[in-house]
């Protein structure tokens, strides 16, 4: 342990509003300061998310604690583990994940209930508490996961929280073997893992999206059905027309547009679920009443996901069914990401590399 560093490199927002900051002196949390039940990883990679930029530039109704360490898709080793921690299931030298949920009590009616991410005394990484975008960070020996040896690190950072969330979705979706699902942006960084787990889960993709290279992208990944959004006419229709004139089952709208969600209640079928996933700021879910009720539609929101979830959309990836598209960057190009991620210029997923 006395190789562990008094500072480090790491992106950090000083204060809501102000430009992020990359500090070579921020500094590294010492074995010796570790509380029970924390553990000290060293990081090797992280992925970047759009949670990320709303924490960033705090434009989401709740707010992120400053000075922030943003970031929650880290993979590392732990390096130190705070002494009297008691039935510790992991280990110094474990190769172990970093996601949004970074602490849960484990025994609320929440957390007894499977909600852990809705914990009242929930700790969030990058949120509430300092996250990935730095060379070591402190996370909470309960709550990391382990991957799978066969996983690659970078691969498995975007399935901490990306994957993570669109699993449980369609985990939660109610969806039968054989039966249609519809994921608007299924090109994107969340979309494109989503039709793969739900490939896997023996589901069928009418996949929408705009442009050549997400519906080639999309068609390879397993979908069966293609609606452009910019060329079709009536998405409503469309999607309706794909899944054998009689609408959808399940929509998994990940989008952060309000749009999405209001079409979703129109092209689903009688008993069909909308899982709401994507988290825009100030958008309104707006839907007939009326039609919902008359459809019998479930709207049902789903929120990452807790340890469990967490462990099976690892052990599915690790079995070659869903792959990470990804592209890696440094740390100190952060902000480049954030502009692409504005920009919706970024394909599949950015995984920033830790260097020593």
């Amino acid at each position: 342990m006395s190789n562990i560093p008094k500072t480090q490199t790491a992106a950090v927002v000083p204060h809501h509003g102000a430009a992020l900051e990359i500090r070579k002196d921020h500094p590294v949390k010492q074995p010796s300061e570790l509380a029970p039940g924390e553990c000290l990883v060293k990081l090797f990679c992280t992925g970047v998310c759009h949670t990320d930029l709303h924490a960033s530039k705090d434009d989401w109704p709740l707010h992120a604690n400053t000075p922030l360490v943003g970031g929650h898709e880290g993979v590392g080793e732990i390096v130190a583990i705070g002494e009297n921690t008691g039935e510790c299931p992991v280990k110094i030298g474990d190769r172990v994940g970093i996601k949004w949920l970074a602490y849960s009590c484990l025994n609320c009616e929440q957390c007894r209930n499977g909600r852990e991410q809705n914990c009242p005394k929930a700790k969030l990484s990058g949120f509430t508490v300092d996250g990935t975008f730095a060379q070591y960070t402190v996370s909470y020996v309960h709550h990391v996961t382990p991957i799978p040896k066969n996983l690659d690190s970078n691969a498995a950072a975007s399935v901490l929280c990306a994957g993570l969330t669109v699993y449980r979705a369609l985990k939660y979706s109610r969806a039968k073997i054989g039966e249609w699902v519809v994921l608007p942006g299924a090109g994107g960084g969340l979309g494109h893992l989503a039709v793969q787990y739900a490939v896997a889960m023996g589901l069928r993709v009418v996949a929408i999206d705009t442009g050549l290279e997400k519906k080639k992208l999309c068609l390879e990944l397993g979908a069966e059905k293609w609606i452009d959004f910019k060329e079709a006419k009536d998405i409503v229709q469309a999607v309706r027309e794909a899944c054998d004139g009689e609408g959808a089952h399940c929509a998994v709208v990940t989008t952060a547009s309000g749009a999405g969600y209001a079409q979703a209640v129109d092209y689903l079928r009688p008993g069909g679920t909308l899982m709401a996933v994507g988290l825009p700021g100030e958008a309104k879910l707006e839907a007939s009443i009326f039609f919902t009720v008359f459809k019998s539609i479930n709207i049902i929101g789903s929120y990452v996901g807790n340890r469990q979830d967490g462990i099976e959309a690892l052990e599915i990836a690790s079995r070659g069914k869903v792959v990470v598209r990804y592209e890696c960057k440094g740390l100190s190009e952060l902000e480049e990401v954030y502009n692409a991620l504005k920009e919706e210029k970024v394909a599949g997923r950015i995984v920033l590399e830790m260097s020593d």
